[in-house]
């Protein structure tokens, strides 16, 4: 599609007034909500794909309930998780019978296979081990990003699913997000001319930061993954993704400079709990989880909501959730940098920053003839001939209620697209298989060698 005709089909006519189009409601001036086109190779399915979820925690719950919207599709026939609580949960939920629920991953392969696909929402540091298992009896997988902390572990399951055939999808799931999907499309026809560089942000929130990587599972790096795959190999592979060419170099500055117990204020404890000064923190934990009632999924809370409180305060006084963010042994940066440079001198930078106070990530990217700006809420198209700029806003629908499914309704498009995969054998109805997803890890790592080196990273598939 050369360059007019695809400003025309957006509702741009070179110098001329904007029009209506066929996938495009107008909203307000130059402004328009777009849904994406429906995926070609989806067919009906003769009865839905059945799934084991290993891992019962807020990504498996996620992935897991499309089904429920969607049984039709989607059958959930087995959970493997160690926490009583959540597996009991989950289990009532999908209704999965007391013989297909396990403490460990480990006991689901001491059963002969017995569903279509594997859905792995463990532990970072615990997807290698039950994905290559799962190759191995003939499962397909969803497998949650990272693909592994380490790179020969990655490698690893690239090798073993083109030994086995069998369909790895790595949940990307911002390649499913109708945003990210219509901005590479643009790139793709021509929009903004040629490519030449790209900025992206993502302002990780200050207190997402102190929950998940100074307080949380990912508050060292050694055990789990390092930030930049455990939070950001998302960010990595959309710039990738949207870009679409090989990346060449890789270079990474960053650090923890502010969580750190030299930074603890004068009088302050070792738990929010106990602390003379919380009331002038932005930290406190009994303010975030108790008072606020913010993110406290991660305490499993009773369901009597008059206990829920008291169980807060309890679990307080003995996880971490309620210490000092400046006295964790956490080693994760809470600031971080990368540089990129592409094939045909392309070049991105990447910025992930724990101080702020919002959330959501924000892209600038730079084109011979005209430019791109968004925040995943609405994507402004600017071409530099007619100096007309036109404002696109996904529009949240054909997936039940997907916009409410997390990643600008990625998650539940992922699924869905996984579903067709598994249910006709056909790995290219997804775009994020191992073979497509394994380049931007690849990135990561260089990076985290980069910043630990002060040194240049060369790429290398």
């Amino acid at each position: 599609m050369n360059r007019r005709k695809l400003l025309k089909n957006l509702g741009i006519t070179i110098g001329a007034a904007v029009i209506s189009g066929d996938t495009l409601a107008g909203i307000g001036k130059d402004r328009y909500r777009y849904s994406i086109s429906p995926n070609p190779l989806h067919k009906s399915l003769d009865k839905p794909i059945t799934a084991i979820v290993l891992g019962a925690g807020s990504r498996g719950n996620t992935y897991a309930n499309y089904g429920i919207q969607f049984p039709d599709q989607l059958d959930i026939v087995g959970v493997a998780e160690p926490i009583r609580l959540r597996k009991e949960r989950f289990a009532e939920k999908h209704s999965i019978a007391a013989e297909n629920c396990f403490d460990t991953w480990e006991q689901v392969f001491t059963r002969p296979k017995f569903a279509d696909a594997i859905i792995i929402s463990t532990p970072d540091d615990v997807h290698y081990k039950p994905c290559m298992k799962a190759l191995e009896m003939g499962y397909d997988i969803l497998l949650e990003k990272p693909i592994s902390p380490s790179e020969q572990e990655c490698r690893d399951i690239l090798k073993m699913s083109k030994k086995t055939g069998k369909i790895v999808a790595v949940c990307h799931v911002l390649r499913y997000a109708p945003y990210f999907v219509k901005m590479r499309e643009l790139i793709k026809d021509g929009a903004i001319g040629e490519v030449v560089s790209v900025q992206h942000f993502e302002p990780i929130e200050h207190m997402h930061m102190a929950h998940s990587y100074v307080r949380g599972n990912w508050h060292n790096s050694v055990k789990t993954t390092p930030i930049l795959l455990a939070k950001s190999c998302h960010d990595l592979d959309i710039i990738k993704w949207v870009v679409n060419k090989p990346s060449k170099q890789i270079t990474a500055m960053g650090n923890l400079k502010w969580f750190k117990k030299e930074n603890a204020p004068q009088n302050s404890a070792d738990r929010c709990i106990d602390c003379k000064v919380a009331n002038d923190c932005p930290y406190d934990a009994v303010r975030y989880y108790h008072d606020r009632r913010q993110r406290n999924y991660v305490f499993d809370l009773p369901e009597d909501k008059t206990q829920q409180g008291a169980f807060i305060m309890e679990q307080l006084k003995t996880t971490n959730y309620g210490r000092c963010v400046y006295r964790m042994e956490n080693d994760q940066p809470d600031h971080y940098i990368s540089n990129i440079l592409f094939q045909d001198d392309v070049t991105a930078s990447f910025s992930m920053e724990a101080f702020t106070s919002y959330h959501g990530r924000r892209t600038r990217i730079m084109g011979s003839m005209g430019d791109m700006v968004g925040d995943m809420n609405e994507l402004v198209v600017t071409d530099f001939k007619t100096g007309k700029s036109i404002t696109l806003v996904p529009k949240a629908e054909d997936v039940g209620d997907y916009k409410n499914s997390g990643h600008g309704g990625g998650d539940w498009l992922l699924v869905r697209d996984f579903v067709q995969a598994v249910g006709q054998q056909n790995p290219a109805i997804l775009t994020s298989t191992i073979e497509e997803s394994i380049e931007s890890h690849l990135m990561g790592f260089m990076a985290e060698k980069s910043r630990k080196t002060s040194k240049f990273m060369a790429i290398k598939m």
